[in-house]
């Protein structure tokens, strides 16, 4: 498979609602030894370097609970499909999959900061990734992007209520440490809703992030900044 970058927003949304049909909600993934957590950090207006997306993937291992092994790639902010709400993965794939290509060892999973079903289209970037990949991929966003809760989130660290979209679940809000802002985790492809929570709760960590997708986050800043202020 291709990956497409469409010409249009038109032609986007036809792409995400045909990929929607090819994603499969099960899977337990409580086997994977090692998945690939990715961020990006992009160029904002004040930035010293206007051209450049970076894109990071730690390859974690949770045998060992730490990182076995980390990749970046970059490319120009020009090539690359406008950010508009709910069409990320159009924008962030191809600098994800460049920085997997890079990575020794294959993950078994992704872990992406964003969407997975949980998105207008049912196809946020995790999905779009997984499918695309063959891999089983979850979404853990920092914001809401659709749905809504279908209660009051306690304040204690591990709790989680349904997110909902026209009364079917699509995710889920997640609390990672007490008194914290939620996560917004939902599947992407291959993994089951209630796995996908408890898949996540395991790699809760010290901070808000998830331990992996904060190394991947930490990664993908410094290869940034590494542009801005070359060695």
């Amino acid at each position: 498979m291709t990956f497409v970058v469409p010409d249009s927003v038109t032609e986007a949304a036809a792409i995400q609602r045909s990929l929607r049909g090819k994603v499969v909600l099960e899977g337990n993934p409580f086997d994977t030894r090692y998945l690939a957590a990715l961020d990006a950090s992009h160029p904002t207006r004040f930035s010293k370097v206007q051209g450049a997306s970076v894109a990071a993937a730690v390859l974690w291992d949770r045998v060992k609970g730490g990182v076995l092994e980390v990749a970046t790639a970059k490319t120009d902010e020009s090539r690359l499909f406008p950010y508009l709400p709910g069409f990320l993965s159009f924008r962030e794939v191809p600098v994800y999959l460049a920085a997997l290509a890079r990575l020794r060892v294959r993950p078994e999973l992704l872990l992406v900061d964003g969407q997975g079903i949980a998105h207008p289209r049912g196809l946020g970037i995790a999905s779009h990734l997984g499918v695309y990949l063959g891999l089983p991929s979850i979404g853990v966003a920092k914001s809401l992007l659709y749905g809504k809760p279908e209660g009051e989130l306690p304040e204690g660290a591990g709790s989680a209520v349904g997110l909902l979209s026209k009364g079917v679940q699509i995710g889920w809000v997640f609390r990672s440490r007490a008194h914290v802002q939620p996560l917004y985790v939902s599947p992407g492809h291959r993994v089951g809703m209630e796995e996908s929570l408890e898949f996540v709760r395991s790699l809760a960590g010290k901070t808000r992030l998830l331990e992996p997708l904060r190394q991947a986050h930490l990664q993908a800043g410094e290869a940034r900044r590494g542009l801005v202020h070359p060695q």
